[in-house]
């Protein structure tokens, strides 16, 4: 036997389910609505790169002394806090590993992949040292030190490159717009034009990919 629905009960229903509807359609338009706008925001720092020919010259400045140290058996270091730790990790990778092509590796690492290590500086000294102590004990002169700070104001990073000038090492900051503290210690300063962390890290990735992408033109294609 078919059932017939009252009026009131179809009116009900349509009471609870086109709120439901409405506010959905509206929710997934404001999501596009703010994926474009973030995509647009990205792309305008990298448009604002393009115009700034001393930040291009400082990029290809510094892919040129991360050749000269590695044809001359020294190494890269990086390192950074939080999103500029994985950051760090990963162009260190991109060198030791593969960018683009098959080629022997090249001596890079993050200095806070050993966490026994961090935490032990972090606790018996200070936070501020986890990084300089590692330069310390392993830096030689003529090595490249990069240092990624959106603030450019991260104390154990600044500790790091003036534990690196006195080893005498290269150091480079890549910062956001004002480059900080790091300004005044960095041999070479890459700071991106923004002050928003997200579009400078995004930003960060980008170079560094540029740095590698270099780095392996330059050493391995034939």
């Amino acid at each position: 036997m078919r059932r017939t629905l009252s009026n009131a009960h179809i009116r009900s229903t349509l009471i609870l389910t086109i709120p439901w509807f409405y506010y959905r359609g509206k929710m997934e338009y404001q999501n596009l609505t703010k994926i474009s706008d973030v995509i647009r925001s990205s792309i305008r720092v990298k448009e604002e790169i393009l115009t700034q020919p001393v930040l291009l010259d400082t990029i290809a400045k510094t892919a040129e002394i991360m050749i000269k140290a590695l044809n001359e058996e020294k190494k890269i270091l990086f390192c950074g806090n939080g999103g500029s730790a994985a950051d760090a990790q990963h162009l260190a990778a991109e060198l030791s590993g593969r960018f683009y092509m098959d080629r022997r590796p090249l001596p890079a690492e993050a200095l806070h992949v050993n966490s026994s290590y961090l935490t032990a500086i972090a606790n018996d000294y200070s936070y501020d040292v986890v990084f300089s102590r590692l330069v310390e004990g392993m830096g030689q002169s003529g090595d490249v030190l990069i240092g990624l700070s959106t603030s450019g104001n991260s104390k154990n990073i600044l500790n790091a490159m003036l534990a690196a000038k006195q080893k005498n090492m290269i150091a480079v900051g890549m910062t956001g717009t004002t480059g900080g503290k790091m300004k005044d210690v960095c041999d070479y300063l890459i700071n991106v034009p923004s002050n928003d962390t997200p579009r400078i890290q995004e930003s960060h990735i980008m170079i560094g990919h540029i740095l590698c992408e270099i780095i392996e033109n330059t050493m391995f294609k034939k």
